[in-house]
């Protein structure tokens, strides 16, 4: 017995005396780590996954001569043999594969954009320096399929569903309020700065089960880790001035960015037919706090504030002297986010985003004050457990509280409701070989205000089809709870529902990409009313319902024109509705059946400048004239605008940037406004609403102070 025990205390001492560590760094060509690549031995289940650094480290019992292999999407893979002991703190670096699909990606219904996608349709910079963008996030996606130009409202409009059904989140959590108000026929702009975010991705449906409360789509914004050197920025522009700073420390950075806009010049210079008492003027600021801990541990602090007021007489064909409309908003967000690689190869993302507005009304004789508290809080893992099987998983609650003060004449009302959420997640990633793959998802919520659980479940697949194609599916069912201006007069909803199907061709060689989506939405659960507007007495229920069908086409091109790229969209939509007050299904007079845009960029190295342009088409978007007795059976003229912008290097730190959109003038209209009453002749008259002014001109300088004196301008614009 006594034998017994030694030998195997023995072969428990050799076993482990006989474990080795394999270690090292894997980087690119340029040095920088590559953040999740896999590392395995051949033949063997002993592996693991970079963290943020690009460091890998594992255990083996493995002895002799292997074989070490080493993958990322994007980069051809690592492989070597030798002996188990010449395995340990090795620099790999591999080398890109961009011309070629590596391997096949699950992508239909998104478009990626950032330095770690691996198929960039829109890039970051492509935001502030797209004609006709200015400077706005929207602007420039609404140069991509899927998107409709509705030009007096400036938010995201996709595949048919309203503004309202596209939510925007930053490092994974929700913004609530992400667009300055506006008044009628006056588009509104994002709140969000484009410099402080690295990445995009834009779904224009069938999105993951991790994001939830949006009908139609979803935009993900990822904000710079970790800024490459300290500046300072500053901004001299038509209308308004700017200053950014940003500071790092030796695990720590700061970046700060403030901004004014006052559109009194603008329009001083292009009137229209409004008459304005206290002209457009914004303060705005963001700043972003990072820190990294030992541990390898990010923690990201994202806030916001932003002051919008303006004043002005709107004309109305049914009042004489027009319509006052006053509005004063402020607006507070913050969004707290921190990452972690764990051991055995978890990941964990949480964090907390807050946001306070508060709307200050003056509609004619009424004072409306509108004050929304939310909160959004998330945790999310992430278990690599192979290079073919990854999950992700978990659990989010938001909180929702809103009020409205009206006043008006003797009549004074208070409307408000509390609305908590709570969501739970799970998705897995398989990896059945390099040219099939397959991403499965379910989503839960239950609403407290509704009293009702809903499960959402996601599935997409995709097929690697030669080296450069590969075919997607996506189907997924996404709920959404009633928006504020019902919930507020009334609670007995049901979620409103969509279910979405979606096939994705995508090639992609030599810095040239064509993709064609086609899709189909069915609606339901949409809610409907009996009033001209949402009222205290209107009479609520959730029989609406409608469809979305369509076809999107995008081409874009780096590589035949020399120092040119340049990228093509098409997309043809068939969607009708019966929600809200109408009285039938009918095609929403947001909608166009076709949109299309042709953005060109070009740099002349010979006048150190960078020269672009965009058009952008839309057909005719439908009415209703009330003298024919039909509901919304017009068809209003198509959207037609040339925009045009111009970089001038003066300096590799300075530059002067010059933008107009509309360079045409085109006369293009948003609709027409009815009489409430026929004339004489039984005739209800009309009115042509046209944008607030037919062009936009913005001419701005922008210098940057860094150390580093050689740093491109361009870059940053």
């Amino acid at each position: 017995m006594k034998t017994l025990l030694i030998a195997l205390l023995t072969l428990l001492y050799v076993n482990t005396y006989a474990q080795s560590t394999i270690s090292g760094k894997i980087t690119d060509q340029q040095g920088l780590p590559i953040i999740g690549a896999n590392v395995y031995l051949k033949g063997t289940y002993d592996g693991t996954a970079t963290n943020d650094q690009g460091v890998f480290s594992f255990e083996t019992d493995a002895t002799g001569i292997h074989t070490l292999i080493a993958s990322s999407i994007s980069f051809e893979t690592y492989s070597k043999s030798d002996g188990i002991t010449h395995f340990q703190n090795i620099t790999i670096k591999l080398r890109d594969d961009v011309n070629t699909l590596d391997a096949v990606t699950v992508n239909a219904g998104t478009f990626n954009a950032g330095d770690n996608a691996k198929v960039t349709a829109l890039k970051p910079l492509d935001i502030v320096t797209t004609a006709g963008a200015l400077g706005d996030f929207v602007g420039a996606l609404q140069t991509l399929p899927g998107t409709s130009n509705v030009a007096e409202d400036g938010r995201l409009i996709v595949r048919g569903g309203d503004a309202e059904e596209t939510q925007i989140f930053v490092d994974g959590m929700r913004v609530f309020t992400p667009y300055s108000p506006s008044a009628n026929n006056i588009p509104t702009r994002g709140r969000l700065s484009p410099f402080l975010f690295k990445g995009i991705t834009f779904s224009t449906g069938g999105y993951s089960a991790e994001y939830g409360q949006a009908l139609s789509s979803v935009l993900l914004l990822n904000s710079v880790n970790e800024p490459k050197e300290e500046k300072t920025d500053i901004s001299i522009m038509s209308v308004g001035l700017g200053l950014g700073n940003t500071q790092i420390w030796d695990k720590s950075s700061l970046s700060v960015n403030a901004n004014y806009i006052n559109l009194a010049p603008y329009q001083e210079l292009y009137p229209d037919n409004n008459e304005w008492h206290k002209p457009v003027a914004s303060f705005g600021g963001e700043a972003v706090y990072r820190y990294k801990f030992n541990n390898d541990g990010l923690l990201k602090v994202y806030g916001a504030y932003s002051a919008v007021d303006f004043d002005l007489t709107q004309e109305d064909i049914n009042e004489v002297n027009g319509v006052r409309f006053g509005l004063n908003n402020n607006n507070l967000y913050l969004n707290t986010s921190y990452q972690d690689f764990m051991e055995k190869d978890w990941s964990i993302s949480t964090g907390i985003s807050f946001a306070s507005d508060q709307t200050k009304l003056k509609l004619d004789t009424a004072d409306i004050t509108d004050t929304e508290n939310s909160a959004h809080f998330k945790l999310a893992l992430k278990k690599y457990f192979s290079s073919r099987y990854k999950l992700n998983f978990g659990a989010e609650y938001f909180i929702t509280d809103f009020k409205e003060d009206y006043s008006a004449n003797t009549i004074e009302n208070e409307y408000k409701f509390n609305n908590n959420l709570l969501g739970g997640f799970a998705e897995a990633d398989i990896f059945f070989s390099k040219n099939l793959a397959t991403k499965v998802g379910l989503r839960g919520e239950y609403s407290q205000l509704l009293q009702e659980f809903n499960l959402s479940p996601r599935l997409s697949l995709a097929y690697k089809a030669g080296q450069n194609a590969q075919f997607s599916l996506a189907y997924g069912e996404f709920f959404q709870n009633p928006r504020n201006e019902y919930l507020k007069f009334n609670t007995d909803f049901t979620a409103e529902k969509t279910t979405h199907y979606i096939a994705n061709y995508q090639f992609v060689k030599n810095k040239q990409i064509f993709r064609a989506e086609a899709y189909y939405k069915d609606y339901n659960n949409l809610v409907k009313y009996n009033t001209a507007f949402t009222l205290p007495t209107s009479t609520f229920n959730n029989t609406g319902d409608g469809f979305a069908k369509g076809l999107d086409i995008f081409w874009r091109d780096n590589k035949t024109l020399k120092n040119t790229e340049y990228w093509m969209s098409y997309s043809y939509l068939d969607t009708k509705r019966n929600y809200q007050n109408y009285p039938t299904k009918a095609t929403p007079d947001f909608a166009s059946k076709h949109n299309a845009s042709l953005v060109v960029k070009r740099w002349v190295e010979d006048w150190k400048s960078q020269i672009g342009f965009s058009y952008n088409y839309a057909s005719g978007r439908s009415y209703t004239d009330p003298n024919t007795g039909r509901f919304l059976t017009e068809q209003a003229k198509s959207f037609n605008s040339l925009n045009f912008n111009y970089a001038y290097l003066i300096s590799p730190q300075k530059i002067l940037y010059l933008s107009v959109s509309n360079v045409l003038g085109t006369k293009n209209i948003n609709g027409y406004q009815y009489a409430d009453q026929p004339n004489t002749d039984g005739i209800f008259n009309r009115r042509t609403i046209t944008p607030a002014a037919d062009r936009f001109f913005f001419i701005g300088f922008f210098w940057t102070i860094s150390k580093n004196k050689n740093d491109n301008q361009l870059d940053n614009l």
